[in-house]
Formats: structure tokens, sequence, C-alpha cells
């Protein structure tokens, strides 16, 4: 507590409170995460992002883009792909959220592109998808145990062009 002298020949108190943090600023699985997140929107592909996940991370989706996916590593190199015909694949991160009791993490983004290079299931149309997402990452200790996607294929493939 520091006094001062004020006007007047008051006397002003400047007291400063610690109050303690229930929790850590960034809990360990927020930051892998937001890293995980990263550099799979980003197109890194497995070693990328296998460094935030179990080697067995399973993955779940209910889109047929996604038919036959069932592992983290193989939805990360799905993801990578992706960035052969849409070359500039950009996400924005909209909302992101911690549940600690559950011990999953939460992204919600927009995933943006245009379809102008070779490699589609088509050859390039110029389209540009919009798609909102998710992903839900549930984690065993400090790595991705499990991730779902939660996503409207079918609208970003008529978006593309490409069903």
């Amino acid at each position: 507590m520091d006094a001062e002298k004020g006007p007047a020949g008051m006397t002003s108190v400047r007291v400063r409170v610690l109050i303690p943090r229930r929790e850590p600023i960034m809990p360990a699985i927020q930051q892998t995460a937001e890293r995980f997140f990263d550099a799979c929107e980003t197109g890194k592909g497995w070693e990328g992002c296998q460094r935030y996940c179990h080697p067995d991370a399973t993955f779940s989706a209910q889109a047929a883009a996604l038919d036959g996916v069932d592992t983290v590593q193989a939805y990360t190199e799905w993801m990578k792909g992706l960035f052969t015909p849409v070359p500039d694949g950009r996400y924005e991160l909209r909302a992101f959220a911690i549940d600690p009791d559950r011990n999953s993490v939460a992204a919600y983004a927009v995933f943006r592109g245009t379809h102008t290079a070779a490699g589609g299931p088509v050859p390039p149309t110029g389209k540009q998808v919009e798609a909102d997402y998710v992903y839900v990452m549930q984690f065993d200790g400090d790595r991705i145990r499990h991730m779902t996607k939660i996503w409207n294929d079918g609208i970003s493939m008529k978006q593309l062009g490409w069903a």
C-alpha cells in the first residue's frame, strides 16, 4: 500500500490486490489445440500435426467427402491434399472454447479458397468455397486422442463446382 499527499492535505491511498488464478492463463490443451488447428488448416499434413496427437488418434465426420477417413493422420493428409486444387485456401477462426471438465477443445472457423489448380475431381472451375466448420478435439493428457469435424461437405462441393 502506498500513501501520497493529495490536494488540500488529503491523503490518497493506492492498494494493489493480487488475486490468485484458479487455472493457468493458457492450459496446455489450449496451446496444443491452437497449434494443431493452425498446422492442419494450413496444409502441413501429418508431419506438421503429429506432435500434437497420439499416434493412433481417431477421426470422425458425417461427411461423404471424408468417407473412409478414420484417423487424424489420414485427415491431416486429406487437408494437405486440398491445397493442391485450392492453393489459396485459408481459414478464419471465429470461436475457440475449452471444456476442461471433458478435456476437450472446440474450434469454429470458416475456410475459404478458390479451385484454380489441377488435382480436384474436375478441372479447375475458378469457383470459390466459403465453408463453416467445427473441430471438436478430445484430449488424453496433453495430446489429441480423437477429433470430430462438423461440416456440411455437400454445400462446399457445390460451391466449388465439384457436385
